[in-house]
């Protein structure tokens, strides 16, 4: 079975409200980010009703989300957004939309930026968002594998030519859904097979076999933004 990532959970939870409880829980900060931004100023939980807004949407996203809407946390951002619009609408307090103008903002030195230059930023900053959501889920994600951020910068190739090798091996994983499902389901990489159809040295193999595994698991992964920003040499 394929690692559990955000877009499959969410798949796993839409029925189960416990789950969606520890879901939301975990994703309060994220809301409140959604929130913030739409308002265009800072804001709480217990005291601005629009983050109460922003829960019931959050909740409302998992239940109505399926693959086809592609990104979970975009399509949450969206949902967000269009309550937020609705309550504001009803409240008068977001003047009937949520406009270009709410991201004027002014640059340190307190120039107005303009609305393409405001709008760019605000893109930056959210898929700086998503990657750190998608980091923090892989975090989580290795640590069932027992791998550490540490122990795969220290597994990492410094060399191309054994780069490149491991890059072969990944594909050729990519290329064996046999293989691959040996390594989702009983948790293992199978080296002695991957050693037998590649004839890549054992001890090599076993090196790199936390680097294997990550680069395997961003990749089938729902990991966007990683898989943009880290040039892994291989592809789905």
């Amino acid at each position: 079975m394929a690692p559990v990532l955000i877009n499959e959970r969410v798949g796993k939870i839409k029925n189960d409200e416990n789950e969606i409880n520890r879901f939301v829980e975990e994703y309060k900060p994220f809301i409140a980010s959604c929130v913030g931004k739409s308002t265009g100023r800072y804001v709480q939980y217990g005291e601005d009703d629009e983050l109460s807004i922003g829960l019931m949407a959050f909740v409302e996203a998992i239940k109505a989300y399926d693959a086809l809407k592609g990104n979970f946390l975009a399509f949450a951002r969206t949902v967000i957004k269009r309550r937020l619009i609705d309550y504001g609408r009803r409240e008068n307090r977001l003047n009937n939309a949520i406009s270009l103008e709410t991201f004027a903002e002014e640059d340190e030195e307190g120039t107005d930026l303009s609305a393409h230059e405001a709008l760019e930023r605000y893109s930056e900053e959210e898929i700086s968002e998503y990657r750190r959501l998608e980091i923090a889920e892989l975090k989580k994600e290795l640590a069932k594998w027992d791998i550490s951020f540490v122990e795969l910068a220290d597994a990492s190739p410094k060399q191309e030519k054994t780069r490149e090798i491991y890059r072969e091996l990944v594909r050729f994983m990519l290329s064996r859904p046999d293989l691959t499902d040996i390594l989702w389901e009983k948790r293992y990489l199978p080296i002695q097979e991957i050693e037998k159809e590649t004839r890549v040295p054992r001890k090599k193999i076993e090196r790199g076999r936390k680097y294997i595994i990550a680069v395997l698991i961003i990749i089938t992964g729902d990991y966007q933004y990683i898989k943009d920003f880290v040039d892994w040499g291989v592809s789905k």
